[in-house]
């Protein structure tokens, strides 16, 4: 049996609800849209639900491109009850960036390293792969159903982002999904969202990132700004720095503050520092290249100052210690 056939004996109702993680990125959203047109091929309805919003231009281009249909939790919360299926796909129930949703998750499919906080009827995480939509992409060849222009561009633009183009946590099998869809995508679309990943306000996010960064030593902070949707693209910025191997750029929003972090080659593990670094305060987690995490905080200008202050001293502490270690 195939991990699809093992998923399918799964699933009791004749429709599941496919949760992706708050704030979805391509690999997540092109990763939930291959499962839901896997699922429908198979006979079960699919909704697909996330948390927060689709705050990057690029994103919720290629949604409307590919006529993805996404659905936000607020407005399900009356619709959803206990005993509705939920498959978590690019996350894992207990992480710091999923919605806890009313059902019952009973399916997780990700490329992050196991949490081992909850058990499900069936589970496919492989954290060496480089991108979710990896995964979903071989459900399709390895189970010989055909793989449409939509679908095969929206995997295609998913492993791209998430491998920062085949340059970041890379595996044999994301290289060989990009090579069996090459023929079959539109990579004028591919091109055009690549092209089009900024817009005026972000540049001043970078901006604002630029002006407030620290380096101690190798590893540098900066501020970003509230709500910024491209945290993670100027974590990787930042990480270009010659004088920079560990890169953390935060960010403020409602209910706390965001992190997200990167590590230059495989001396420090990205994810087991942010965890450690953000333990008692928050939560982190993440692949040894890249991470992300989020600390609850409701607090003043001034407590915040504090606050963002003792984060840098635990990650410089963190550091240090598994240095000399």
């Amino acid at each position: 049996m195939t991990n699809l056939d093992r998923l399918l004996g799964e699933i009791i109702r004749e429709h599941v609800y496919i949760q992706t993680h708050n704030f979805p990125d391509p690999d997540a959203i092109a990763s939930a849209y291959g499962l839901q047109r896997l699922l429908e091929l198979r006979g079960v309805r699919a909704t697909l639900c996330y948390k927060g919003k689709i705050d990057r231009y690029s994103t919720g281009k290629l949604v409307e491109l590919m006529g993805i249909e996404l659905l936000n939790i607020d407005d399900l919360q009356k619709v959803l009850s206990d005993d509705d299926e939920v498959i978590l796909v690019d996350s894992q129930k207990g992480n710091s960036n999923i919605f806890d949703i009313t059902g019952d998750e009973i399916i997780c499919i990700d490329h992050h390293p196991d949490n081992d906080l909850f058990k499900y009827r069936f589970s496919d995480i492989r954290p060496e792969i480089g991108a979710c939509a990896t995964m979903i992409a071989q459900y399709f060849f390895e189970n010989n159903v055909p793989m449409d222009r939509k679908i095969a561009t929206a995997l295609t633009y998913g492993i791209r982002i998430d491998t920062n183009n085949l340059n970041r946590g890379v595996s044999r099998l994301d290289i060989e999904m990009l090579y069996r869809m090459y023929d079959d995508c539109d990579y004028n679309i591919i091109s055009m969202l690549e092209n089009s990943i900024l817009c005026f306000e972000d540049l001043v996010a970078y901006s604002k990132a630029i002006s407030s960064i620290e380096v101690h030593d190798d590893i540098s902070f900066a501020d970003t700004g509230r709500d910024c949707p491209v945290i993670a693209d100027i974590s990787d910025f930042m990480l270009a720095l010659k004088e920079v191997t560990f890169s953390v750029v935060y960010s403020a929003k409602d209910g706390g503050i965001r992190l997200s972090v990167r590590s230059e080659g495989t001396a420090l593990d990205a994810g087991k520092v942010i965890a450690k670094a953000l333990e008692g305060i928050g939560n982190g987690g993440g692949h040894a290249s890249m991470a992300g995490g989020f600390v609850p905080f409701d607090g003043d200008v001034q407590e915040k100052a504090v606050l963002l202050d003792d984060i840098k001293g635990r990650f410089i502490s963190v550091i240090q210690e598994m240095r000399n270690f």
